[in-house]
């Protein structure tokens, strides 16, 4: 096998988001009226918004899209308490230096990853960034990393994929790709 492509999860996987988005969508829940603990935001951790959404049972459109906003504005906000992967970062500008294609598939919207990748100054270490509004469907479908692939001109047996969720890995299995799992 020669992997030609390596894509990478943000969040959880290329950088511990957690604190990150747990404060910022705490204070977006507060802005609103509602709160949001710790451990219900720990079992929606890797959902798409609307997958989020609903586990947490917000219905009402006009709340998510407040939500939504005030948790984009006030994120960058909290970027001191992102964690980069270095060893993971590291590899990937290695691969992309030898020749590799390198690309982020992500559910985060692309706003919040654009500036998360600039603020931990990865923003050009990567040939593709895919964000949870470029495909239809969020993991466990395998959608954004067959784009990934499809949109590179990679097969899935010349790519590796690294994931730390549970809908992650069942997106990246159903890809056909490698992977392998982060646990950081």
């Amino acid at each position: 096998m020669e992997v030609k492509l390596i894509i990478t999860d943000f969040d959880g996987t290329l950088v511990n988001t957690f604190q990150a988005n747990y404060h910022a969508y705490s204070e977006a829940f507060r802005q609103v009226g509602l709160a949001l603990s710790e451990q219900q935001y720990r079992q929606c951790y890797g959902l798409r918004f609307d997958g989020f959404m609903d586990a947490v049972g917000i219905d009402d459109i006009d709340t998510r899209k407040r939500i939504r906003t005030i948790k984009g504005a006030c994120y960058p906000g909290f970027f001191g308490m992102l964690q980069v992967n270095q060893r993971l970062l590291d590899f990937i500008r290695l691969f992309r230096a030898s020749g590799g294609l390198t690309a982020v598939a992500s559910t985060a919207r692309g706003k919040n990853l654009a500036n998360a990748l600039k603020y931990i100054g990865a923003t050009g270490d990567f040939d593709m960034i895919l964000a949870g509004e470029d495909v239809k469907e969020g993991k466990p479908s395998p959608e954004i990393y067959n784009t990934v692939m499809n949109r590179l001109g990679v097969t899935a047996e010349e790519t590796l994929i690294f994931e730390d969720s549970t809908v992650g890995l069942m997106a990246a299995q159903a890809s056909g790709a490698h992977f392998i799992k982060i646990t950081v």
